[in-house]
């Protein structure tokens, strides 16, 4: 049974926390989480790309010169797509890139990362965070207490508050997030991921089977 160590707020152990395997221990399966990536990244676009064709463009209502006896080739309108100023032919218009992915599916590729990063030792836990004085110097002595410098981190907390949230949005390579509300990118993407104690157990009982 998957188990991690919980940390004080200075960084010393408080005790450990034991896990459910059949959330922390899943079969860490890469078509699935690279599934999961996509349709997140994907239903980030918001899909407003538009060009003009040759419909929408302005000019172009009159025949630029007669149909024979030119000795040109013939041409209908001004605003075709080989004139200078016409229309683009086969542009991109908006379109939703929205993927689907059943929900089981998205449990299954949450418990999958969950269990890489403790199979990587990439994932810790603390008793609890405090940034009530929405400090960010404050926040950050706090995380490298814990061990964690100036790189990717996820911190999951057991919920969003004011003072933690004004604190971590000036440090770039932090991300709060709530248990239910963690995504697989997220996970993959940080080098570490921190656990809140009450967030980890608020994930383990979302993610149970």
């Amino acid at each position: 049974m998957p188990s991690v160590q919980v940390l004080d707020a200075k960084g010393k152990q408080a005790g450990s926390l034991e896990l459910k395997a059949d959330v922390f221990g899943s079969e860490v399966r890469a078509p699935l989480l690279h599934q999961a990536v996509t349709r997140e990244l994907a239903d980030r676009r918001a899909g407003t790309h538009d060009t003009r064709g040759r419909s929408e463009v302005s000019g172009g209502g009159r025949k630029p010169w007669k149909q024979k006896g030119t000795g040109r080739a013939r041409q209908g309108s001004s605003r075709a797509v080989q004139w200078k100023g016409g229309g683009k032919p086969f542009g991109p218009t908006p379109r939703s890139y929205a993927k689907d992915m059943p929900r089981e599916m998205r449990r299954a590729s949450l418990r999958a990362a969950v269990s890489a990063k403790i199979a990587a030792g990439q994932l810790s836990a603390v008793e609890a965070i405090d940034a009530r004085d929405g400090k960010t110097k404050s926040l950050v002595t706090a995380l490298a207490a814990l061990g964690i410098a100036k790189e990717p981190t996820l911190l999951v907390v057991r919920e969003l508050a004011e003072g933690l949230t004004r604190a971590a949005r000036n440090v770039p390579w932090l991300t709060v997030e709530t248990p239910l509300h963690v995504s697989v990118y997220q996970l993959l993407h940080a080098h570490r991921v921190l656990f809140e104690r009450a967030g980890l157990v608020a994930l383990e009982e979302a993610l149970a089977r």
